[in-house]
């Protein structure tokens, strides 16, 4: 059953006398602000224009079954009002008016999809407010075992490696262990919400992962600690300048290929791990690039030759048969195209990946060199004759099993198809693909965005609270190129039209230069 949409408020520009809370209603009548039969019980604080609402209704406690909204989610479901409140006034309200306003203006969208990092590891130490993170809300701590809680924590703090040498897991059971302290979690506990993720595991499992002999702290620091604003001061731009979302998750709880697929064609098609199928024409299936050339738009998916992402458009059967293989395009064509103007309708660019020179913020290679592939695409696009008819979407394609406090939420399955795998304990373990995976960082650059924005939860098409996801990419240019769902994930999915303006903004020239820091354990270098 649909959740109303939280905050349905009239915001007054004189006071908040008409702002009411009516989250969690679940479809009754509203008057008021107050719901006909008892719902959510929350005590809550928000902003109108920079003043406190008189007075705030509370409610009884959100239902388990509702399950499209994590326990760790239920506490910021609220914050859709201060979204509202921060917006410039400049945008239509969702729906009709919102898509027709997004296709008056965007007129191609660029992709950039970054590797492996969580939302707490990546922009932990931003201070805008509003930011749910660790610099607002920490300090968060694991213990390092789990199975002796009282044999001591290790607590995240501002400082993080521009690289490390200990990849942490992020296999499907490797999330589990570090979500649910378990490596075979029950999926039936989990559904019914009586198994809620703790996100109590990530030291636990580095420690277990690698020798704890060489350095307990040091392995604890590569998955709790955080990056200070000026480590990391192209996405500290991002952040001041453009959309952040709060709440964005990937598809799968699980590695890279599959999340990527899933970017692209809303389902990994039952793969947890990247195998041999993610290849050229590994796949029959229909993705982004099919859809788009159906309905008369351009693409292409450039790639840094040296490797390592993707191509996506390559995993496709379709590609090769349809003759569109010519558009999987060198990077370098991407900054020529850019400068004239040539941009396609969407466009996907895959950074190299993943060793210590490579550009996708991978842990094993630079974070530092990851902004400056972000700085020279903005940069590009910032100079383009195609400016202002673009958006480019930043975002990852997992969290690569760092540290991130806010734990993932059920969906809908995109398939039928499940995957299982043997973990280290020696057991089977199926996943159903019914819920999230980790939390991370995602923006929305473009001038027709608010400067600054905080981006909550989402409402998806059936009225339905939730987190925005990587399956929102898809929804979104669903709405945008006339494409229909490929899935019940995409289609629960929300979609992010509302965000854009009617009226242009000046933006920033250029980013800022990344900061080659290069701080690393004392003994990287001795490591083979």
């Amino acid at each position: 059953m649909a959740m109303a949409t939280p905050w349905s408020c009239v915001f007054s520009r004189t006071d908040c006398r008409d702002q009411h809370a009516t989250v969690g209603c679940r479809g009754e009548v509203q008057k008021e602000g107050v719901c006909t039969s008892a719902c959510s019980k929350y005590l809550r604080e928000r902003v109108c224009r920079g003043k406190t609402p008189p007075s705030v209704p509370t409610y009884d406690t959100l239902l388990p079954t509702e399950k499209m909204v994590s326990a760790s989610l239920k506490s910021v479901v609220l914050l859709a009002a201060v979204a509202a409140a921060k917006s410039g006034g400049n945008k239509c309200s969702s729906g009709k008016a919102a898509i027709d306003n997004m296709k008056a203006h965007i007129k191609n969208v660029v992709l950039l999809v970054m590797e492996n990092r969580s939302f707490d590891n990546i922009l932990g130490g931003q201070t805008l407010k509003g930011l749910d993170n660790p610099y607002h809300k920490g300090p968060f701590c694991n213990p390092y075992n789990l199975t002796n809680p009282a044999g001591g924590e290790y607590c995240g703090v501002s400082r993080d490696y521009d690289s490390i040498a200990d990849d942490p897991d992020h296999a499907v059971y490797g999330n589990n262990i570090e979500f649910y302290g378990t490596f075979n979690p029950s999926n039936e506990e989990i559904l019914s919400g009586k198994l809620v993720a703790d996100q109590k595991g990530f030291v636990h499992e580095q420690l277990r992962l690698y020798d704890a002999g060489v350095n307990q702290t040091t392995l604890s620091e590569q998955v709790m600690n955080f990056y200070a604003e000026e480590q990391v001061p192209v996405l500290t731009s991002l952040v001041q300048n453009f959309v952040t979302f709060n709440y964005w998750h990937s598809s799968i709880p699980g590695p890279t290929d599959p999340n990527r697929m899933s970017i692209v064609a809303g389902s990994s098609f039952g793969h947890g791990t990247n195998d041999a199928q993610f290849s050229d024409r590994g796949f029959n299936e229909t993705g982004i690039f099919q859809s788009l050339t159906e309905r008369g738009y351009d693409w292409r998916n450039y790639h840094d030759p040296v490797g390592g992402t993707g191509p996506e458009a390559s995993w496709f059967q379709w590609t090769f048969d349809s003759g569109n293989d010519d558009k999987i395009v060198d990077i370098d064509q991407f900054y020529t195209d850019a400068a004239a103007g040539a941009l396609p309708s969407f466009s996907i660019i895959n950074p190299s990946c993943c060793g210590e020179d490579t550009t996708s913020m991978h842990p094993t290679g630079l974070v530092s060199l990851g902004e400056g592939l972000i700085k020279d695409v903005y940069d590009a696009l910032r100079a383009s004759p195609q400016w202002e008819e673009t958006l480019f979407i930043l975002t990852y394609d997992e969290s690569g099993g760092f540290y991130d406090h806010v734990a993932p939420s059920l969906a809908p399955r995109p398939d039928n198809l499940t995957y299982t795998a043997t973990t280290p304990a020696g057991e089977d373990y199926t996943f159903n693909f019914d819920r999230l995976g980790g939390r991370m960082p995602t923006f929305l650059i473009s001038p027709w965005v608010d400067k600054g924005f905080v981006e909550d939860l989402g409402v998806n098409s059936a009225g339905e609270t939730v987190s925005y996801s990587a399956t929102s990419i898809l929804r979104t240019l669903g709405y945008l190129f006339d494409i229909e769902p490929y899935n019940p994930r995409v289609e629960w999915s929300p979609s992010f039209e509302k965000l854009f303006n009617t009226k242009v903004r000046e933006t920033v020239d250029q980013l800022p230069e990344a900061d080659p820091f290069r701080l690393r354990p004392r003994w990287f270098r001795n490591r083979k």
